[in-house]
């Protein structure tokens, strides 16, 4: 195998009380050619000097400080200031297993340029793992076995942000960290897809994800649902969307209506549809809410879902079935 650098980049921000698990199962992986660019962002606590005691033992480890503000920034930062040929990301308060550099990167030297090696995830907490998290574990899981985490990327972020790892030239011709778009993990996971590198699969659980009540990810407006829904649609609409064609949008719940606002507001024609008895006929932003079955009347639609329920998904998917539809050509489940 490939002696690789391997570049780790680590924003930091008021995370002393987790830093030295996250530390610690670093500089004890089984691959040990890697560099730690942690970029301290602005932290209020003894976090930089939780990181500078590991970096006065270890030459590997490089402390600096944020050029910028934000996590965003932080990463930049970071890639600038790193030196190596393969690269991934780790959260400040999360735990690697022992060999995940070793086997992402031998991943990355079995399949060559063009790939993304992933891993399994497992979140833990010490007041236990709620049910919306458990869920997102075992589709996200799902994905990763198989490496198809891109056929479902309109639902969810599909590639954990602490758990992947590219070639530089791949991360460069992506963009990096160069876009100022929050959630920056998401963006990064478009263009991931849109430069059409390939997953390779893992059923393997590389990565501990810590879930708490302050993590960014619950309390940072940047990862609030309405960014998630704008960056989605940004890329259905550049990537996938025909103009020809008409557009419906399947769900009036919540999603449904921030969906229908934002393509009023960008002057992009729509058939709204719902399964809702109560909601069918409504006008609704001045839309008229339609049933499903108004789908047969149009020709070659596309179609964007907001409906959340797992049974209805299943219903709704064998419905385009019937209809001789495909799954992100023809429908895309946003939830």
């Amino acid at each position: 195998m490939n002696n690789y650098l391997i570049s780790i980049l680590i924003p930091f921000k008021n995370s002393s009380m987790y830093l030295k698990e996250c530390m610690d199962s670093i500089v004890s992986q089984s691959y040990q050619n890697w560099e730690v660019l942690a970029i301290d962002d602005h932290s209020a606590d003894d976090s930089r000097a939780v990181v500078e005691e590991y970096s006065l033992r270890d030459s590997r480890i490089i402390v600096h400080s944020n050029q910028g503000d934000g996590i965003i920034s932080a990463l930049r930062t970071a890639y600038n200031l790193s030196k190596g040929e393969l690269f991934t990301r780790m959260d400040s308060d999360d735990i690697m297993n022992s060999k995940k550099l070793e086997i992402m990167a031998s991943s990355l030297e079995k399949h060559g340029k063009g790939h993304i090696a992933v891993g399994g995830v497992r979140y833990f907490s010490d007041r236990g793992v709620g049910n919306g998290y458990m869920r997102y574990e075992k589709w996200l899981n799902k994905l990763t076995a198989k490496g198809v985490n891109f056929s479902e990327i309109y639902k969810e972020c599909v590639i954990p942000s602490p758990c992947w790892m590219v070639h530089k030239i791949d991360l460069e011709e992506c963009g990096a960290f160069e876009p100022n778009i929050y959630p920056e993990d998401y963006d990064l996971t478009f263009r991931f897809y849109e430069r059409g590198l390939q997953c390779i699969p893992c059923n393997e659980i590389l990565h501990k994800w810590r879930d708490y009540d302050t993590r960014t990810s619950r309390t940072s407006e940047h990862y609030a649902q309405n960014y998630f829904l704008q960056l989605k649609l940004y890329y259905f609409l550049k990537l996938h969307h025909d103009h020809r064609r008409p557009l419906t949008v399947w769900g009036a719940g919540d999603k449904g209506k921030s969906l229908a606002r934002e393509l009023l507001q960008q002057n992009i024609p729509f058939y709204w549809l719902c399964d809702n008895p109560k909601k069918i006929g409504k006008n609704i932003y001045g839309q008229e809410l339609r049933h499903f079955n108004y789908l047969h009347k149009l020709e070659k639609p596309q179609s964007i879902v907001t409906v959340a329920n797992e049974e209805a998904q299943k219903m709704i998917t064998n419905f385009f079935s019937n209809l001789g539809q495909s799954s992100m050509v023809d429908y895309f489940f946003f939830c």
